[in-house]
């Protein structure tokens, strides 16, 4: 029943073998392996793929009750004859819980009770003694990656679903979307295309945004910024904001990434963006300040 493989042919039947369960995947190692098994468990849950780790010590104390028939266990051994995993292996065999190793002796206890045994390169350690855990760690990490990135191809996992296990830090802030924090309502600054500029001025100056919307019934006419100000000063306060206003201002969409809006601001060196509906009715604006209070900028 056991197969060893060398990757990158036994890195398809693993994902196989992971696809088919109905679970999850219980990872599982002791010491630097142990390590490295906790960041696979941690790179697969977070890319679509259910998974934890599960320390062998803690199993062998009543923790085996986390792992159910419907999952699928990988464990990590370099020599593969690792004291402390031999609980949780045995369980596996009792139970038949699939089970998949990462190690580089194949004719190991762990290698031998594998369904497969995916066998790490017969490469030294890299330190000076040639004992302390290094390129084999090095190379179970990368397989561990190789095995999650596999499985996001399959399984279709796109930004959509990173963002929804990734809300949190920088990562999650690169797929917000600009409806999700533009100002909406009462704080938009907003004029009609007939208004003196001395209104104008009092408008854009308590809203705050260096800008207004200049409106033409209720289609967007245009925009007045800081620009438009300068290059009609004289004689400013005798125009109205129709007359100031630049006419066809770029603008987004609500459902636009918030880090697409700030690549065109920073492309045309503005500073805030009107928002649109489909209909091409106002529907917000986003300012830099904006991105940079979400973590974007």
């Amino acid at each position: 029943m056991q197969m060893a493989d060398a990757p990158p042919e036994g890195l398809a039947r693993a994902v196989d073998l992971i696809l088919s369960a109905r679970g999850r995947v219980v990872v599982s190692g002791m010491g630097k392996s142990g390590h490295v098994a906790h960041k696979i468990a941690a790179t697969l849950a977070s890319t679509g793929t259910p998974a934890f780790f599960l320390h062998p010590g803690e199993a062998s104390h009543g923790d085996l009750g986390m792992v159910t028939g419907d999952d699928v266990c990988l464990l990590l051994s370099n020599s593969g004859e690792t004291r402390e995993l031999f609980d949780l292996m045995q369980y596996t065999r009792r139970f038949g819980i699939p089970l998949i190793s990462i190690t580089k002796a194949a004719g190991s206890t762990l290698g031998r009770q594998s369904e497969l045994a995916l066998v790490l390169p017969d490469a030294p350690e890299a330190c000076a003694i040639g004992m302390a855990p290094t390129t084999s760690t090095t190379c179970a990490l990368a397989l561990g990656d190789a095995l999650a990135v596999v499985l996001m191809q399959r399984r279709g996992f796109n930004p959509e679903a990173f963002h929804t296990l990734h809300p949190g830090g920088k990562l999650g802030a690169q797929f917000l979307r600009v409806g999700d924090v533009m100002h909406t309502g009462d704080s938009l600054p907003v004029v009609a295309a007939d208004t003196p500029m001395g209104e104008t001025l009092i408008e854009m100056s308590a809203k705050g945004f260096g800008i207004a919307a200049v409106m033409q019934g209720a289609a967007l006419r245009g925009v007045i910024t800081d620009g438009d100000l300068r290059r009609n000063l004289a004689g400013l306060l005798d125009l109205t904001a129709g007359e100031v206003a630049t006419s066809d201002p770029r603008v987004v969409l609500p459902d636009m990434l918030i880090s697409e809006a700030l690549r065109i601001m920073n492309t045309n060196k503005i500073g805030a963006l009107l928002v649109v509906d489909d209909t091409g009715s106002l529907a917000g604006l986003l300012h830099i300040h904006d991105c940079l209070r979400v973590g974007v900028a």
